[in-house]
């Protein structure tokens, strides 16, 4: 599922567990993320209030980091293959 608002606001894959939570995944091809780049997944999750369960920036840098909104946070896309 994709989730894109009129507003320019946009999620890359939304998943829906079999309890009807949501998880958002953004993909970014840059090596770091500024808080602009979590503006599609904090629309997600205001939304879809507590069915929002966590939204994950997968980008080209080094490091996993938190700090960008509850439930929100930015991890390497080298990790999916580690």
């Amino acid at each position: 599922m994709h989730f894109s608002k009129h507003k320019g606001a946009e999620v890359d894959l939304v998943i829906e567990d079999h309890r009807k939570q949501l998880y958002g995944v953004e993909i970014k091809s840059k090596a770091s993320l500024k808080q602009e780049d979590f503006k599609g997944l904090s629309a997600l999750a205001k939304l879809a209030g507590k069915r929002f369960k966590r939204g994950i920036v997968l980008y080209t840098g080094t490091e996993t980091a938190g700090g960008f909104g509850e439930n929100l946070s930015a991890v390497p896309i080298a990790n999916l293959w580690q």
